[in-house]
């Protein structure tokens, strides 16, 4: 299956999906200013596998699943709507009987974005490992914010 990559730019994120490198991730900012038009080839691409997920069954395993990360430092509302509807389609692949595993990645002490990984779980109903990075020197979304008012 061909590997989508999208390169992140000033309000969209980096995302990557590849089968053959096991890497499946959304890192970064996501605040595109058109949300469906960024978000639909991600959403495809994961129509496709799903299509196909028969194929992968021995590829991804319980001991080497399906591994969905999302490292996201800053979301917006319509991103956010997007983001329901890539968990479900992922969600629907653990229905078909793939291994999977969603790990949501959130900045020391960013209490909204844990809590924004609670709420997901529970709306596509399917569990989200919240995972606190360790701090860093830099703080991305206070750089972004100066950028964006520049």
């Amino acid at each position: 299956m061909d590997k989508l990559f999208i390169k992140s730019e000033k309000l969209s994120p980096e995302i990557c999906l590849s089968v053959d490198e096991r890497k499946f991730y959304i890192k970064g900012i996501s605040a595109p200013d058109n949300v469906r038009v960024f978000y639909n080839p991600v959403i495809e691409w994961i129509g496709t596998f799903k299509k196909n997920v028969t194929d992968y069954m021995d590829f991804f395993t319980v001991e080497t699943p399906f591994i969905f990360e999302i490292d996201l430092s800053y979301f917006n509302s319509s991103s956010s709507k997007f983001l329901f509807d890539i968990l479900t389609e992922i969600r629907k692949l653990k229905e078909l009987g793939l291994p999977v595993v969603i790990n949501w990645y959130y900045e020391d002490g960013d209490v909204d974005m844990k809590e924004a990984a609670k709420d997901l779980a529970a709306l596509v109903c399917m569990q989200i490992n919240a995972i606190e990075k360790a701090p860093e020197k830099e703080d991305e979304v206070e750089d972004f914010f100066k950028k964006y008012k520049s």
